[in-house]
């Protein structure tokens, strides 16, 4: 797999941001009367592990002018190290345009977590390719590895146009082109055959392909792991062999990922991950790990593997620290990771919990 050498950005995110509110301690939503507002999108909880690691990130999304949503965002993107990109869409009155709104506990014991999104007038959904210069940020500029998420290609028309023409000009530029499937029922219903092909044409342009299970078998018909087995890790070989229907059907993809979660309570995951490299399958079986808040799980181990790709280690190393930096993820208030260094993050693969003075 070949990675460009004179990128000026290592990782491009498109993205519709939004805030999450969440109940303090724990509490469930609908008893709770002290929130945490804090910002939130699934492609920027990935490119956060690299941006936090010093490598630079670039966000392309929509905001509403004048909003204090949008500010908030806009600071927290700076904090987390992102340069952005987008339009200032004006609000067009209370019923017009804003930011997506995630509202979701994070469960305790066995009470589980509850997610309820608020997407109405999502100032996201009208991402477009003529807002922003692609020539001059995939040609002039550069970029290593494009990151597509399957929440933003299924958001509207509009969003579904725009990743497919995101991977189009990447793949023309030499860039990288990574794409996690992230399945929504509600995003896909009444649009099951368009979206069908437009993610089937993004991942025909893939070289790194992550989903788990229903993501694959539903967005693009590849046929799931076996039924059966006592837990995750008994269901391994299945899918093994899931990686290995998708490689058979998508051959120029170097990096097939998929996460293993198994849950023993709120508070408790079995959590795993496989990725089938270029050097073949690699696994590391279903470990404990103690959960704070779920959200951004996934899609911390998403960040971490492709800053291992990023570095140019080995697809089994890139595994490695992405688990670590899933579970940092689920250890987290927020919905992303927040790496010190990669020795942190390493310590966390070891299970080394012990204090560092």
């Amino acid at each position: 797999m070949h990675m460009r050498t004179d990128a000026q950005w290592s990782l491009v995110v498109p993205t519709s941001m939004g805030v999450r509110l969440a109940p303090e301690n724990r509490q469930p939503v609908h008893v709770a009367d002290r929130f945490r507002l804090t910002v939130t999108s699934a492609e920027t909880n990935v490119a956060a592990i690299s941006s936090y690691l010093g490598l630079p990130t670039l966000v392309l999304t929509n905001f509403v002018a004048g909003s204090p949503i949008s500010q908030i965002i806009k600071t927290n993107l700076r904090a987390r190290g992102m340069s952005y990109l987008g339009p200032e869409v004006p609000q067009g009155g209370p019923w017009g345009n804003r930011h997506q709104i995630n509202i979701a506990d994070a469960g305790f014991g066995g009470r589980a977590p509850r997610v309820w999104n608020d997407r109405s007038g999502e100032v996201g959904r009208q991402l477009s390719v003529e807002d922003f210069d692609l020539e001059e940020i995939f040609g002039a500029q550069g970029v290593t590895i494009l990151h597509l998420s399957g929440l933003i290609a299924a958001l509207s028309e509009d969003t579904s146009r725009f990743c497919v023409e995101l991977a189009r000009v990447a793949k023309k530029h030499g860039t990288l082109v990574s794409m996690d499937m992230n399945y929504r029922a509600t995003f896909w219903k009444g649009r099951e055959e368009e979206l069908r092909a437009a993610f089937s044409e993004i991942a025909s342009l893939s070289d790194i392909l992550i989903g788990n299970e229903e993501d694959f078998q539903l967005c693009l018909g590849i046929e799931g792991p076996a039924a059966g087995g006592e837990d995750i890790g008994d269901k391994i070989a299945s899918f093994k062999e899931m990686i290995a229907r998708v490689r058979q059907a998508y051959p120029q993809a170097s990096f097939i990922a998929t996460t293993l979660r198994e849950v023993v309570s709120a508070n408790t995951h079995r959590w795993g991950m496989i990725v089938s490299g270029e050097d073949g399958d690699h696994v590391v079986e279903p470990r404990e790990i103690d959960i704070l808040d779920r959200i951004g799980g996934g899609d911390g181990s998403v960040g971490g593997m492709l800053y291992g790709i990023l570095q140019g280690w080995t697809a089994e190393k890139a595994m490695q620290f992405g688990w670590a930096t899933g579970a940092m993820a689920a250890g987290a208030e927020t919905d992303y990771a927040v790496p010190a260094d990669e020795a942190q993050v390493w310590s966390v693969w070891s299970g080394n919990a012990r204090v560092q003075r």
